[in-house]
């Protein structure tokens, strides 16, 4: 790893740093904007999805799916209209950064679904956006009328025989729209229930049950960059299965939170916390952290990870290290145990009561079930009840183990990701800090 100082590489972010720079078209296109979709009007939309997937670009939402994979699901022979989704209901707690895009760059995001769109052949798209972000819904609605009136959007898009629409859909608030089926049945107009895949892959049978895409905003935006620089050149960014940047949003107990946009893999955790964020405020230490969202799997400071990493010659090999020197990428942090997830990193310094930060999370996730499984809607309640019990006091002996129990009877065993979001926390954090929940539960 470079010993130097950790510096962000902005690219999806960088217009932001241009001084004056205005969310309006004429701004965006004063900054070269809409050129990468010039350049894909002369392309095939075969050739736009081998860019996309020479440059390696794995989703930005959460799972890290490849993403030029997941447009090739498309068959160049379908039949049923094609549809793409943009998923803008940013809900996992600690994550900030589509609105940032939304609100100071909504055409970025714009030409971006529209590469996507001729890519995968779809003729029409929906902006699935978190109903809080009414500002953004706003913004987006004029980037959209804006680019129409420009025939970036439209009928015979730039003079070809492509047209396509976009719609905006705002969403109600609920966590369970950040999955990509529940958000699909509530852009149908139904209770936002995540279908069980097989055989519903969006892919295959999305929206209306036809072929759809869903992407979230950063991935999209991504797209205007891979033509721009080329899928090859794009994939030389970062390193080999976790190409290109990736925007992180640090809070917590830290000097600077906010967004910032690495180089996947090129810097580590501790890099990140430190050279990015300021540090820990208050001169204080680090207790914890949380790599990818709440969701996401808790390192402890002090423990020790085996991480097995490439060596310059081609070898594996197998490295010990603490928690702020993991790589921050998708396959190092899986190899620790966590995951990056939606890029979240939450810090936590020693004065954390860490039972306190599990009640908060469990009362979160409780709320948020959707409640369409048995383990994740009465389990989810099951946890708050006994951190909740704990807290105020009444805790009993028995209380971590139960917690665990609970735990590993929810995760793998419901239709969606959720019940891993509502047990891999209270795995983790009991796992960790067993001591702390032990004591608490002494308390009374």
């Amino acid at each position: 790893m470079p010993e130097t100082k950790a510096i962000e590489r902005r690219i999806v972010l960088a217009n932001l740093d241009q001084p004056g720079y205005t969310p309006d078209i004429e701004c965006y296109l004063k900054h070269g904007g809409y050129a990468s979709l010039r350049k894909a009007a002369g392309m095939k939309p075969e050739e736009i999805v081998n860019e996309v997937k020479a440059s390696q670009l794995r989703g930005r939402g959460g799972a890290g799916f490849a993403c030029g994979v997941k447009w090739g699901f498309i068959r160049a022979d379908e039949k049923k209209p094609i549809y793409l989704i943009c998923n803008a209901d940013e809900s996992e707690p600690g994550t900030f950064k589509d609105r940032q895009i939304i609100d100071r760059d909504p055409h970025q995001l714009v030409e971006g679904m529209i590469i996507s769109c001729f890519a995968v052949r779809a003729k029409l798209a929906y902006i699935y956006i978190r109903g809080e972000f009414a500002g953004g819904a706003r913004i987006l609605q004029k980037a959209l009328d804006e680019a129409r009136r420009n025939n970036f959007l439209g009928k015979n898009i730039l003079g070809t025989d492509y047209s396509l629409e976009i719609y905006i859909h705002r969403g109600a608030g609920a966590y369970i729209c950040g999955e990509e089926t529940g958000l699909i049945e509530s852009l149908e107009g139904k209770r936002a229930y995540p279908r069980i895949k097989p055989p519903y892959f969006p892919a295959v049978l999305g929206l209306y049950q036809c072929p759809t895409i869903v992407n979230n905003v950063e991935t999209l935006c991504n797209a205007v960059h891979i033509l721009r620089m080329g899928g090859a050149e794009y994939a030389k960014i970062g390193r080999p299965n976790n190409t290109g940047t990736r925007i992180v949003c640090v809070s917590g107990h830290v000097n600077k939170p906010g967004y910032y946009e690495i180089e996947n893999g090129a810097w580590t955790l501790g890099q990140i916390v430190n050279d990015l964020a300021g540090g820990v405020r208050g001169g204080k230490k680090i207790k914890a952290i949380i790599p990818g969202g709440s969701s996401a799997k808790v390192l402890r400071m002090g423990e020790v990870i085996k991480l097995r990493q490439k060596q310059p010659d081609g070898s594996m090999a197998e490295k010990e290290m603490g928690i702020l020197d993991i790589p921050y990428d998708f396959d190092n942090l899986q190899a620790a145990g966590t995951m990056s997830g939606s890029g979240a990193i939450i810090v936590m310094d020693e004065t954390t009561d860490m039972v306190k930060a599990m009640n908060n999370i469990n009362a979160f996730y409780a709320h948020e079930s959707c409640g369409q499984c048995t383990p994740c809607r009465e389990g989810s309640l099951w946890l708050q009840k006994i951190t909740d019990r704990i807290v105020r006091g009444g805790g009993r002996a028995s209380d971590p183990g139960l917690l665990i129990n609970v735990a590993d009877n929810i995760a793998g065993r419901t239709i969606c990701a959720m019940g891993e979001a509502t047990a891999w926390p209270v795995q983790s954090f009991v796992a960790k800090f067993r001591d702390e929940f032990e004591k608490a539960c002494e308390k009374k």
